[in-house]
């Protein structure tokens, strides 16, 4: 009673209060703001995972990395650091780029106007060691076709499923239809791997998650992650602050709080 935790839920925490198994709440470091914690979890256990349990990242590789402005995306880059030697490719708006490189992106790439896989061939003839896919559809052929020999696909998202601010039902097929298949043949053949990761489906795995969760406290700790906030919008303003995401005008996480801050409040404080 009365500790500051982060908690790890499905659905549900766009209100005041939340009820969550005990098994589901962390320990707020030393230091770390509330909206620090509601940014770290779900991007930063996803990127964990992704990168090091199913993608074994190690010195000297290379790593592309989607939506890299995004939350996972800041996460991933941030963890590549912690390796030595990285190189990191990110597609992102070229408006995002400079932010991209001061964060450590040796590459960005302007999906809009390139086409990515080209522009990773130039630069690594090869291909890459591996590809974080939230995309899915065609993408994932794509992401399939640029790794290297030994080279790993984690595919955790259909982001092509969403377009806009309404469903587009012709883009929701298109990317069902361009959904990549594989068989365990082809895969002998490739010498490469895929993987799928959804950590929606791992309410279970307390003892898994904890321990992840234990590692990214102690790189909070040592400075070397820190999760990057777009923005702060209160409960009434969530249709601007989903505004913000759908024009993808965020640099890392967008965060809802029940209130604003009232300026009287702040003033007393002072």
């Amino acid at each position: 009673v009365g500790d500051k935790v982060m908690v790890l839920a499905r659905s549900g925490l766009w209100q005041e209060v939340v009820n969550v198994p005990a098994s589901h709440t962390f320990p707020m470091p030393e230091g770390m703001t509330f909206e620090e914690a509601a940014a770290l979890l779900v991007n930063y256990i996803t990127a964990y995972m992704i990168l090091f349990d199913f993608g074994n990242l190690r010195p000297n590789q290379s790593v592309l990395i989607h939506m890299a402005a995004g939350g996972v995306g800041t996460a991933a880059i941030q963890l590549c650091k912690t390796v030595e030697n990285v190189t990191i490719f990110g597609t992102a708006s070229a408006s995002k780029h400079d932010s991209l490189k001061e964060s450590g992106v040796a590459h960005p790439i302007d999906y809009r106007t390139m086409d990515y896989a080209e522009e990773v061939r130039k630069i690594s003839p090869k291909g890459v060691d591996i590809v974080l896919d939230p995309l899915g559809g065609s993408d994932t052929s794509k992401a399939f076709n640029l790794l290297k020999p030994m080279g790993k696909l984690i595919t955790y998202g259909v982001a092509n499923l969403l377009t806009g601010q309404k469903k587009n039902l012709m883009a929701m097929a298109k990317t069902w239809w361009n959904q990549f298949s594989i068989t365990a043949l082809q895969l002998l053949h490739q010498n490469k791997a895929v993987c799928g990761y959804h950590l929606g489906y791992m309410d279970e795995e307390v003892e898994l998650l904890s321990s992840v969760v234990a590692k990214l406290v102690n790189l909070y700790s040592q400075g070397k992650i820190k999760p990057k906030i777009d923005s702060v919008w209160p409960f009434d303003q969530v249709a601007e602050a989903m505004k913000q995401m759908q024009e993808k005008k965020n640099v890392g996480k967008v965060i809802l709080v029940p209130e604003a801050p009232k300026e009287e409040s702040k003033k007393a404080e002072n």
